[in-house]
């Protein structure tokens, strides 16, 4: 498997693409390797060692710039040891050592602010669109599904089904969690704590963490049933806490990335002195030399799971866009064709019984989308971000295509 920084991959791709004659822009790049809108950003960012691409990207910059992505690998690989072995030489002079320090310190700087600003983007745009698809598709549909009486609850994997937690089946945990909303709405319509108030944020986090943290009939947590993806640390940590305190998942936390990915930063403060000095002596030079040391190597082991998340969070988002305009159009759509109240489950018709189970799994796939343990990517070991991007991907893919397949 290759081994390169973002930085060497980022100054290959930039080296090709200048070598074509004519000189390729970043624009032309970003078309050819099928970026879309706002494809010239990603790519500088790219090349400017903020983001590396992951494979699938890999292969379409690869095959723009007419290399496979075992070439650009292996060029991204020698650049890397190349990259190691000019920093591991150090300038004699403590004049020059100095200098050296001051461009690596505000090198980090650099990054580590240019990663909180394509995290706040990244957050951003997914927490406006949860938020719209949280008041007027979710918040629509549990108000709506509370007006019908009777209507049976789906069954929850079996003991023997789900397994252990990090095993349990894609498919398998989003019907837990459509299962749990059921179990939510019967009880708000009982006149449970969670139909007191419908509708917001507040009302949001009642509502799913009652979902969540209800019992399946195994007895085992639902909450349980979401595996690595969506851990019961994310639950109290996104949104400023618990989901019962009104947190919104992912949505909710997203923004704490910003200081996690800021923190090198952070740990440089106390050096910060000796970098405006106007002279050093040999123990401060080696004192300032030590952090910004560290201070890469934080930043150079956040890599994979900082490119991770600039993958996920897109693919999130669109999909909560589709929501956005699919999901909650065919909503009203359902919800003009109910009985007047009081409705009972038998007075909705075949058609309308099919279309209010469908709009449950599609629940289902909002939550667990908005559960993703996103901050998690960056203080992940290499073995376990493997498996929550694997997690991840599949949670994407499942909610994906099964939304689309019902709205």
């Amino acid at each position: 498997m290759n081994e390169f920084s973002a930085e060497a991959m980022g100054l290959v791709i930039r080296e090709h693409r200048q070598a074509r004659r004519p000189a390729m822009t970043q624009e032309e790049l970003a078309e050819q390797a099928d970026y879309g809108k706002g494809g010239a950003v990603s790519i500088s960012r790219i090349e400017r060692g903020l983001v590396s691409p992951g494979q699938h990207r890999l292969a379409a910059l690869a095959l723009a710039l007419r290399l496979t992505p075992g070439q650009l690998e292996q060029e991204a690989e020698d650049r890397t040891r190349s990259l190691a072995r000019q920093r591991g030489q150090r300038p004699v002079k403590l004049r020059d050592q100095v200098a050296e320090t001051k461009r690596r310190h505000a090198e980090i700087n650099e990054k580590a602010a240019q990663r909180s600003k394509i995290t706040q983007e990244h957050g951003e745009a997914f927490n406006r669109v949860h938020d719209v698809v949280r008041d007027e598709f979710f918040m629509r549909f549990v108000e709506l599904a509370r007006s019908v009486s009777g209507a049976p609850e789906p069954e929850r994997p079996s003991e023997g089904e789900t397994g252990s937690p990090g095993e349990t089946p894609t498919a398998m945990r989003i019907e837990a969690m459509s299962a749990g909303i059921a179990h939510a709405i019967r009880g708000a319509a009982a006149g449970g704590a969670a139909g007191a108030a419908v509708g917001g944020a507040a009302a949001y986090g009642a509502f799913t963490a009652a979902a969540l943290f209800g019992t399946a009939s195994t007895g085992a947590a639902i909450s349980a049933l979401s595996g690595v993806a969506a851990t019961n640390a994310a639950l109290a940590l996104l949104g400023g806490g618990a989901l019962a305190a009104g947190g919104a998942g992912m949505a909710g936390g997203i923004l704490l990335l910003t200081g996690m990915v800021a923190a090198p930063v952070a740990a440089l403060a106390a050096a910060g002195f000796y970098v405006v000095k106007q002279r050093r002596n040999k123990k401060e030079e080696a004192r300032l030399r030590t952090e910004v040391e560290a201070a890469e190597a934080a930043l150079d082991q956040s890599q994979k799971g900082f490119d991770t998340m600039v993958e996920v969070l897109p693919r999130a988002t669109a999909l909560m866009e589709y929501v956005e305009v699919h999901g909650t159009h065919a909503l009203e759509k359902w919800w003009a064709g109910l009985p007047p109240e009081p409705r009972r489950w038998d007075s909705l018709g075949h058609e309308g019984r099919e279309r209010y189970k469908e709009f449950l799994t599609v629940a289902g796939c909002f939550l667990a989308v908005s559960m993703i343990n996103v901050p998690a990517l960056l203080t992940a070991e290499p073995d376990d971000l493997r498996e929550m991007d694997k997690a991840i991907d599949e949670t994407l893919r499942y909610a994906d295509r099964t939304i689309k397949s019902i709205v």
